[in-house]
């Protein structure tokens, strides 16, 4: 089984290439991942890490995708085992009827989360082809705009908040604005850029740190050099001097016994003289040689370094996670909504021709009379049919679109505690009807 998932997606491979160190991925997620090192020329495998260069050619492997379609085919036809039921904190399929499958995908158009089995339409059906995949999440409304019920996919600069399509031509007109794609893009780049000076810097000051290191070793080992130096010089003299007075004490001893007075007091004479003129200096020898003053400065230069990189990082730190998030905070008093109003007016290229809509199109009455709208390919020319799904056990209410293919209009999400009956309100002259499953 995980010789056949991708380990970028997590998923079953989908279009499975091989590259040349061995490693397997989807086409389209190893591609996205060759794509962001376009830049550096170096093109490397996500679990290996081994180099390419150039750039290695993309071939499907046909063994691979015979594989893949073989497993899809056997769970199909199996019984899923109890793992694969949703739990707990697990993301339900929304199309499962009964007990629901985990959820391996969800889908930013649909705004809808899918089991293997019902997640099939979208891999293999063209009109999902340009729908967005993620790994399946509960928090799908946190990527649609709370003002036109549209997928987040632009970012305003100028506001700094993730905005959508009809938000660049309503209220961020005239801001500056990017895909949201090219904002993650920027800001990788630009993290990437500030991890690199941050390594150059680092490594400059450690470079820094052993230049400063060595040098005062070398100081230390020079200083022991010469004091070595001097210590064994006057060892030298003092050595020679010892020998000489042993030299004159054999003297004197052996002049003590002679019986010549004249020679006695010749030679005592000589004897008694000091060798030289040359005052020996002073020699002070500690018997504990103490480097103490040594450590206590290196300990002071260490704590101080430790002390500034701790300030320093609490800076950067504060300055890394603190990150302005722009609420969209929900209005409560009536004054707060008006804040977002906007003046309607009626489409009279939509209008029914039994529609009289007032000058300014403000207001709609109905008429006997047909009125004279132009024709237009905008008005409508069946009634719109919505399709409700109930999952009264999961506490879910879904409204589609019902055409050649349902779409998700909304979602309700709740906890209902009494049974739920369809309600229609029918006024004087018009009818409602309950349609067929085949309608």
């Amino acid at each position: 089984m995980d010789s056949l998932s991708c380990s970028i997606c997590l998923d079953l491979l989908k279009d499975p290439v091989t590259i040349p160190c061995g490693h397997s991925y989807c086409m389209d997620c190893i591609k996205g991942c060759f794509d962001q090192e376009d830049i550096k020329g170096i093109y490397s495998c996500p679990q290996c890490r081994q180099t390419f260069i150039p750039r290695p050619v993309l071939n499907r492997s046909t063994i691979l995708t015979e594989l893949v379609e073989n497993l899809k085919k056997t769970r199909l036809q199996a019984a899923p085992p109890d793992h694969y039921y949703a739990g707990p904190g697990d993301v339900e399929c929304d199309f499962c009827t009964g007990r629901k499958l985990k959820a391996v995908k969800s889908c930013l158009v649909c705004l809808a989360s899918y089991c293997e089995t019902h997640l099939q339409p979208h891999y293999e059906s063209p009109a999902f082809k340009k729908h967005k995949l993620v790994q399946a999440s509960t928090q799908l409304q946190q990527k649609i705009c709370s003002h036109h019920d549209k997928l987040l996919e632009v970012y305003c600069r100028t506001d700094q908040q993730c905005i959508c399509l009809l938000c660049t031509i309503d209220e961020h007109k005239g801001h500056d604005t990017v895909s949201a794609v090219v904002e993650r893009t920027d800001k990788q780049r630009s993290a990437q850029a500030a991890v690199e000076d941050s390594e150059r810097i680092f490594t400059e000051l450690i470079r820094s740190i052993e230049r400063r290191h060595s040098e005062l070793k070398e100081k230390i080992r020079a200083q022991e050099k010469a004091e070595v130096s001097r210590a064994e010089g006057l060892l030298e003299k003092l050595e020679q001097e010892v020998s000489e007075l042993r030299r004159r004490d054999v003297e004197l001893e052996k002049l003590s016994h002679t019986e010549d007075h004249i020679q006695f007091l010749q030679s005592f004479q000589s004897l008694c003289v000091s060798p030289g003129s040359e005052v020996l200096p002073s020699i002070t020898v500690y018997p504990h040689v103490s480097f103490d003053h040594v450590k206590k400065s290196v300990t002071e230069m260490k704590e101080q370094l430790l002390d500034l990189y701790k300030k320093e990082m609490d800076k950067i730190s504060s300055k890394v996670t603190t990150v302005e998030i722009k609420q969209c905070v929900q209005p409560i008093s009536r004054e707060e909504f008006l804040t977002y109003s906007c003046q309607l007016t009626l489409d009279p290229n939509t209008a029914y021709k039994k529609l009289c809509l007032s000058e300014g199109n403000r207001m709609v009455t109905w008429s006997n009379k047909v009125q004279s709208y132009p024709d237009h390919p905008d008005r409508f020319t069946s009634y719109p049919r919505v399709g409700v799904y109930l999952d009264h056990r999961a506490g879910t209410l879904s409204f589609y679109s019902v055409s050649d293919t349902m779409t998700l209009l909304h979602r309700v999400q709740t906890t209902f505690t009494q049974p739920l009956y369809p309600g229609f309100y029918v006024y004087d002259g018009t009818s409602v009807e309950i349609l067929t499953t085949i309608q």
